[in-house]
Order: structure tokens, then sequence, then C-alpha cells
């Protein structure tokens, strides 16, 4: 959704960053005006629709689920 920058890459999601619903490791950053959320891949997946709208941002990393080494 949106590309990346500079400050995008320095704003990594790391395994420190923990879901707002569940305390998984979070892969999702929204940003609203009122603040940011971080969603685990399954809870990003459950609110994007009711947040998409008031989302000024939507930085997701899921995919990073799916890399092989």
């Amino acid at each position: 959704m949106t590309q990346l920058t500079d400050s995008a890459i320095d704003a990594t999601l790391t395994a420190l960053d923990r879901c707002d619903s569940c305390g998984a490791q979070a892969y999702i950053r929204v940003t609203l005006a009122s603040g940011e959320l971080l969603f685990c891949a399954h809870h990003g997946a459950k609110f994007k629709a009711k947040l998409a709208g008031q989302a000024i941002e939507w930085h997701d990393e899921s995919a990073r689920l799916q890399e092989t080494r």
C-alpha cells in the first residue's frame, strides 16, 4: 500500500514489537490520527476492514512469515 522510504525501512518491526490484542509478535503497524496500533498477522487481518477507512498508514510486514531461509 505504501512506498518504502528510508524512514519506513528504519521503522521495521522487530521481535520486541508486540500485538496490542494478544501480545504475539507484531507484523502490522496501523497509524491513526490518534496514535499507532500494532497487530500480529491474525489480528491485523481481523481488524483491517474496520480500520482501513481511518488509517493514515497501514504498514504490513506479514509477508515475512512466508519467507524461507
